[in-house]
């Protein structure tokens, strides 16, 4: 793999880029038609407009969260927050955590913008965006970042030498850990797409996203390197146990694991 997918003269082109694109499509072909079988009443420009509202606060989100565990590095170089200067951080620097705090800050206002219902609208993007996040952990793995460990297993991979991951474990087989979540993602997106017709109540989609990736992220964290810590844990254990109990909660308390009774007659 290389980070580089090609040149246009001056205009580099990275597989990274490649891998967001490709993802924001699918997002947005897979929400269109779960938003048309859901009759929300949402035509194709509302769904690029939900797009160009939370993608750009994903991404901040995102940034602002990473740079929370590098605070004194990103307040004595202000400018790296935005890639434009700093260390090696670059745009690297994304934590998937703080993109879903700042996509649910966009997801709110969006459905109050277009008088949508949250967990209705919720429930129907679920589904593509976990399959966009697949997408994009492609982008990953041709970059060489979100890498784990070294490992003698026959899968390990070794990365080149311009990645982030080849750089901090030179000629070591690692955990290809981005492929692994890669997996999971698909297979989130397996489970709720074939829950999806069932009926179950409004925000049960949703809430079984968020808990199933955050158990699942949580394992494939134990074999991942560069992870973010809280004191003696990673953060990405921390924030899934946090997910996991709220969502949880919000499923038996709502008891939306019923599925709802259609009216005869």
């Amino acid at each position: 793999m290389h980070p580089l997918a090609f040149r246009l003269g001056p205009l580099t082109v990275r597989w990274y880029g490649i891998a967001y694109a490709a993802a924001l499509l699918v997002v947005l072909a897979v929400l269109s038609r779960e938003s048309r079988r859901k009759q929300l009443e949402l035509e194709l420009n509302d769904l690029i407009d939900f797009i160009l509202l939370v993608f750009p606060l994903g991404l901040i989100g995102a940034r602002l969260y990473y740079a929370l565990f590098y605070l004194d590095f990103f307040t004595d170089n202000p400018l790296a927050l935005i890639g434009m200067s700093g260390g090696g951080f670059g745009l690297a620097g994304l934590a998937i955590h703080g993109g879903l705090i700042g996509g649910l800050v966009g997801l709110v206002a969006y459905s109050r913008w277009k008088g949508v219902g949250l967990l209705e609208f919720a429930d129907a993007l679920a589904p593509a965006l976990v399959l966009g996040q697949a997408i994009g952990r492609l982008g990953n793995f041709m970059n060489g970042d979100a890498y784990g460990y070294p490992t003698d297993a026959p899968w390990g991979i070794e990365f080149a030498k311009n990645t982030a991951a080849g750089a901090e474990f030179p000629g070591q087989r690692l955990h290809p850990t981005m492929l692994y979540e890669f997996a999971l993602n698909l297979l989130i997106f397996a489970t709720l797409w074939r829950l999806r017709r069932r009926g179950y109540r409004k925000g049960f989609i949703v809430s079984l996203y968020l808990i199933l990736y955050s158990v699942g992220r949580s394992v494939i964290s134990f074999y991942r390197a560069g992870s973010l810590w809280v004191g003696p844990i990673r953060a990405a254990h921390l924030i899934s146990i946090i997910i996991v109990a709220g969502a949880g909660y919000f499923i038996w308390q709502g008891k939306l694991y019923r599925k709802v009774e259609k009216k005869s007659g």
